[in-house]
């Protein structure tokens, strides 16, 4: 935990550099933007992480999959700039993603918030915490609502069937708020939301693992559509089939 949260504070001055600047915009071959920022806090990580640990494997958004990994017992799992749509469009709520991977289990989660200068994190069976700019550390704990719920949409991604599942559930569902990246995971794990759809299968493991240890040790639940958790170190990357974020299983509203 150490290494990595120096390794999400130096990415953190980073990416706060090029945000000050007129950066410029690439498009993937997925169609995805990526920026110096993305690239360059990529790299930053890796080196910092890698020099500590140079046996583990690393699986990140900005560079070439090594399926070497898939042997290996830990793999960091990274994205450095989580809603690059959103550092684009400067609406402040972009992440940087850091989490640890054990034979296909995370066991550290990191969220930093550079802009907002907040640090959520958590170790695998040690709860959920969250360190404001002034060195404030609180602990993460979901909340027990199971109505008047609000859900948290995507501000970049929000389609058709997620809309219909919110109709179907206007009993229980009353509020929609919009959040970017990652931090709807932070969110619901602070209990400040309940529910969050992601219908989608253009998501992969960097935009989820580090949120999904943060929101279980917090007393949340990350599932897909069936019901299932999702594991970590795969060959393919993609989580196909969606998920829900929750705070209460009782929420499991399909």
């Amino acid at each position: 935990m150490k290494v990595a949260l120096e390794a999400a504070a130096a990415s953190a001055e980073l990416i706060k550099k090029v945000y000050a600047t007129d950066f410029d915009v690439e498009i993937k071959s997925d169609s995805s933007p990526v920026t110096e920022a993305d690239k360059g806090a990529d790299a930053l990580i890796r080196e910092i992480i890698g020099a500590a640990f140079p046996r583990h494997g690393f699986l990140t958004e900005e560079s070439k999959d090594d399926k070497k990994r898939l042997k290996k017992e830990f793999v960091w799992i990274i994205d450095p700039v989580d809603g690059t749509k959103d550092f684009v469009s400067k609406d402040d709520e972009f992440t940087t993603n850091i989490a640890l991977c054990r034979n296909h289990e995370i066991v550290l989660g990191i969220i930093n918030v550079p802009m907002k200068n907040l640090v959520y994190y958590a170790i695998k069976g040690e709860g959920s915490y969250r360190k404001d700019g002034k060195g404030k550390i609180s602990l993460l704990r979901v909340n027990d609502k199971t109505d008047n719920l609000t859900v948290l949409a995507s501000r970049s991604f929000f389609n058709l069937q997620e809309k219909a599942l919110i109709e179907k559930h206007s009993d229980k569902i009353v509020n929609i708020a919009r959040l970017g990246a990652a931090t709807k995971f932070c969110a619901i794990a602070e209990g400040q939301a309940e529910i969050s759809y992601r219908m989608s299968a253009n998501t992969k493991e960097w935009d989820t693992a580090a949120g999904d240890l943060i929101l279980s040790e917090a007393g949340g639940f990350l599932l897909q559509p069936d019901g299932t958790p999702l594991t970590y170190n795969r060959d393919d990357v993609y989580n196909r089939n969606g998920y829900l974020l929750l705070n209460k299983k009782e929420n499991f509203l399909i």
